[in-house]
């Protein structure tokens, strides 16, 4: 979508900052704008319309009958589709809670700008909106997911296939791995994301399968690049559920072997919440994986609770830094700092630092000048099937 094809609603109860903002969007190229004085306004104004009513919401925070607070959480709970601008005089500090308690509602959030907000800001917002678009698509599709069955017929239908998403050196610039991430061709509905049948598989004790699945295809196309002399490894998510599992090491480590390759150009990215069970089975699992060879990487590092423990308990190879601090890490202190510390705890460890979810130049140089060793992220490229993979390592 073109910036002049956007329907942009503004949000802001001073009349001459509201103003502002619009003469903004008119120099951006914005034909469609509708504007509200606060926030009770707006959301009877997206209740009004059956049609989609905008894109992009702009939002201030501090504003009467309904803050910006309030106006996000009804959106969430009434499940719009469009994507939110904060803004706010308040401070960053305030701001940036503001931003994560967006995202924890599953906001689609762009950013978050200190007021006066400048036009190269609201430029760089609308940029990120068309470039990742398609992934608010693709993470719509199925809302609420699908019955355990139609899932188990389709992983028996062998409709499941890996996608990529490249994993990048920051000194060198060379790709050195990519993540594997399920998804499922479904016949009727087209390319469904994970949310639309990890849940049911995991809870149903069914996630054997799919995992068992990935890894067979993610190996054998790993060792047909290594053939033609792409050496790089594959990372492969690994669910709890299967932890508690005592053979699973063993048959990984089978599966991985009988496509001809080695373990060790696999690496195993575990959960934090999985990597904090203290189940002896899954400790045991893991360090059986250590020992055939595979890399094991801890996950969405920093949103579990006893994160410091895992990186004594078990031996990782590779902490990864979850989206949630790497996402605008570049306009936001606090959490640059939370990134450097972890940057700096990796390094003393000895283990590689991975920052996920880079979508910015600014966020890919300030990782790359904090010394973080490797970024994924909408900023490289998105998921991408295996024939445009393999364009995609030709090509880089």
């Amino acid at each position: 979508m073109q910036t002049k094809e956007l329907n942009i609603l503004v949000v802001e109860d001073d009349d001459f900052q509201r103003q502002m903002l619009i003469n903004m969007l008119r120099t951006l190229g914005v034909d469609s704008i509708h504007d509200a004085e606060n926030g009770q306004l707006a959301i009877e104004m997206v209740r009004g319309n059956s049609e989609k009513l905008v894109d992009i919401i702009i939002c201030d925070l501090n504003m009467p009958e309904m803050d910006g607070l309030e106006f996000l959480r009804h959106l969430s709970q009434e499940r719009h589709n469009v994507s939110i601008i904060l803004m706010s005089a308040l401070g960053g500090r305030l701001l940036g809670s503001a931003a994560r308690m967006a995202k924890m509602y599953g906001i689609k959030l762009l950013g978050a700008i200190e007021k006066p907000v400048a036009l190269v800001q609201l430029r760089s917002m609308l940029h990120k909106y068309e470039r990742s678009e398609n992934k608010w698509l693709e993470a719509a599709n199925i809302a609420d997911g699908f019955m355990l069955k139609d899932i188990l017929q389709g992983i028996e239908a062998d409709e499941f296939e890996p996608f990529f998403q490249p994993k990048i050196d920051l000194a060198t610039d060379q790709l050195v791995g990519a993540e594997v991430l399920a998804r499922w061709n479904h016949p009727t509905f087209g390319l469904v994301c994970p949310h639309g049948f990890i849940p049911q598989l995991e809870q149903s004790n069914n996630i054997e399968g799919l995992t068992f699945m990935m890894l067979e295809k993610a190996s054998m196309a790993l060792r047909d690049f290594h053939d033609r002399g792409h050496s790089f490894n594959l990372s492969v998510n690994i669910s709890l559920a299967s932890l508690d599992d005592t053979t699973f090491a063993d048959k990984i480590t089978r599966i991985v072997r009988e496509v001809g390759l080695e373990p060790n150009h696999i690496i195993l990215e575990i959960t934090e919440t999985a990597a904090m069970s203290y189940a002896a089975h899954a400790l045991e699992n893991l360090t059986r994986l250590c020992m055939k060879g595979f890399t094991l990487s801890i996950d969405d590092y920093g949103t579990g609770y006893s994160t410091m423990q895992q990186l004594t308990r078990i031996a990782f190879s590779e902490l990864k830094i979850d989206q949630s601090f790497v996402t605008d890490l570049s306009d936001c202190e606090a959490m640059r700092i939370v990134v450097e510390s972890s940057i700096e705890m990796a390094h003393k460890l000895q283990v590689k630092s991975v920052a996920e979810g880079v979508e910015t130049q600014k966020d890919w140089n300030t990782l790359k000048s904090l010394g973080c060793d490797t970024a994924q992220g909408f900023f490289i490229a998105k998921p991408m099937n295996l024939a445009s993979f393999v364009d995609f390592v030709h090509n880089n």
